[in-house]
This record gives C-alpha cells, sequence and structure tokens, in this order.
C-alpha cells in the first residue's frame, strides 16, 4: 500500500474510532490489495474492534484504495454507533408476536395448554 492511501486510511479511521464519549477502542484494521490485475474489486479492508466490551467487526471491497477506506469508514461508524449505545447489547427483552408471543398470559391459555398440563402432573 502506498503512503498517500495509508496516510488516508488512518485518517479517517481516527475519526471513527477517537469521537469524544467512545469507550476505550481496541483492535486491528487491514487494508490489502490483491495482487491478481484482472480483479474487479482488488482493495479489501477488514476491522476486528473492541469497544468497552463489545466486538465490532466491519469488512469492505472495493476498487481503489480511497474507496474501500471510505466504505469501511461508514460501516465502523454504523457499528460503532450501535456498540457505544448504553444498555442496547442487541437483544431483544421480549419475545416477538412470530416467536408465538401472545397478548394473554400462560394460564389463560386455556384447557390442554402446556401451562395446564405442568400444574396438573
Amino acid at each position: 500500500m502506498d503512503e498517500e492511501t495509508l496516510a488516508y486510511a488512518r485518517t479517517k479511521i481516527d475519526v471513527v474510532v477517537g469521537r469524544p464519549g467512545l469507550p476505550v477502542v481496541t483492535g486491528e484494521v487491514h487494508i490489502v490489495r490483491a495482487a491478481a490485475h484482472h480483479a474487479g474489486r482488488p482493495w479489501s479492508a477488514t476491522a476486528d474492534l473492541r469497544i468497552g466490551g463489545r466486538q465490532v467487526v466491519a469488512a469492505a471491497e472495493e476498487a481503489t484504495g480511497t474507496e474501500v477506506v471510505d466504505r469501511l469508514q461508514d460501516r465502523l461508524r454504523r457499528q460503532t454507533d450501535k456498540a457505544s449505545q448504553p444498555g442496547d447489547n442487541g437483544h431483544r427483552t421480549t419475545v416477538p408476536p412470530w416467536r408465538g408471543a401472545s397478548g394473554r398470559s400462560a394460564s389463560a391459555a386455556g384447557p390442554g395448554s402446556v401451562a395446564e398440563d405442568s400444574r396438573t402432573a
């Protein structure tokens, strides 16, 4: 990778991970150019970071070094925004309706239900 692309990448990634209020960030960013000249998107970038206690992984492939850095920066920004939200660990606190949640409680499920069977057993 040439020095100009490397400096560009450092600047763009530092903007994302160096924001005020972001927990401690550690990890690695890899940017590689494929040796094959016929590849449509020879540049690839991956980032594997730990932000606070959460892992953030982002990847991108593009035709030029600056394009791949820009794409990686966008993806990292979205991921770091999610990871830095307090109390949001990506898990739902309630069961969605398509997973069997209903407005009725288990005791009101009616005769023959699992709840009734477990009480009589």
